[in-house]
């Protein structure tokens, strides 16, 4: 560790593999928590194993006999990028299944990757204009999953009844992923970062990020918002996503997601005004996404 990182702090209080480095005082308002937890209106616990396991012997799986590559198809290089980054990007999204504690393969197969949790140094910032960030220390290659977007998993009627309660001064940092996975099959999940959270609660939107979001289901049905470079990332480079997650709401044929805003977007029935969007991209919109389903 050189001289900057020892005069940080880890704020995830050694819970994951990889520092959180902090230099400046962060207010306790949260419990960092690396994964996703149960919270009011879940009706399953993200921790327990609910998924079946593939019964491969190898070291790493291969699409033609492994149950789970089967279920979601390949969506790692051998390298663990990820294959596909227009997941979110388009109409239709196909889901990514990682192979999960009741696989017999090892832990060294090539679709093992967001389990592994966060491996890259990253450090929270004050930025000159929209509070916290995220930068990393190092460099990202395109494909690389980077960290979770990970809190409390709770019911539609949770996440209306908080973003309600807020004042319009407070940030509401509940993503809504709503997956359609044909014949009228529609799966919601509501994550909310607020009380208990990871380093992913801190990033930024912007209009033209360099994350993309993808559920990504390793051992439990309820999914992992894992977040992955969608370009090659360079050091000390803040790290940002698009709250509305790139996609357009349509009426599926296979797979598609959709988010609702995340970090500083309060939606509100009553005339909420649109906040400024202050990310500073060439192609910025003005306005930080808005979406009111979540509300109705």
């Amino acid at each position: 560790m050189n001289a900057l990182n020892k005069r940080m702090v880890d704020i995830s209080d050694g819970l994951e593999d990889v520092p959180v480095l902090c230099k400046d005082p962060i207010t306790p308002t949260f419990k960092y928590c690396p994964d996703n937890v149960q919270g009011p209106g879940c009706a399953v616990d993200p921790s327990e194993v609910t998924l079946p396991g593939c019964s491969c012997l190898s070291r790493s799986c291969c699409p033609e006999s492994c149950s789970c590559l089967q279920t979601g198809g390949q969506a790692y290089h051998a390298t663990g990028a990820l294959l596909d980054l227009n997941r979110t990007g388009s109409d239709y999204s196909s889901p990514v299944f990682e192979c999960n504690a009741l696989c017999s393969c090892s832990d060294s197969c090539s679709n093992r990757v967001v389990q592994k949790g966060l491996q890259l140094s990253l450090e929270v910032f004050h930025t000159s204009n929209k509070g916290w960030g995220v930068r990393t220390l190092q460099q990202i290659p395109r494909g690389t999953f980077v960290c979770e977007y990970a809190g409390e998993v709770v019911s539609f009627v949770e996440a209306r009844g908080r973003q309600l309660s807020q004042s319009a001064e407070e940030n509401n940092y509940i993503i809504a992923v709503v997956e359609h996975a044909g014949s009228g099959s529609v799966t919601e999940t509501f994550v909310d970062p607020t009380r208990v959270g990871n380093v992913g609660r801190f990033l930024n939107h912007s209009c033209q990020p360099n994350l993309v979001m993808v559920p990504v289901r390793v051992h439990s049905v309820v999914p992992s918002l894992a977040l992955f470079a969608a370009r090659d990332v360079r050091t000390e480079e803040e790290l940002t996503f698009d709250y509305s997650g790139g996609c357009r709401k349509q009426q599926p044929a296979e797979t598609t997601t959709t988010q609702s805003p995340a970090v500083a977007e309060a939606s509100r029935p009553n005339g909420q005004q649109r906040k400024p969007c202050r990310c500073g991209a060439e192609k910025c919109t003005g306005f930080l996404p808005l979406d009111l389903s979540i509300l109705y």
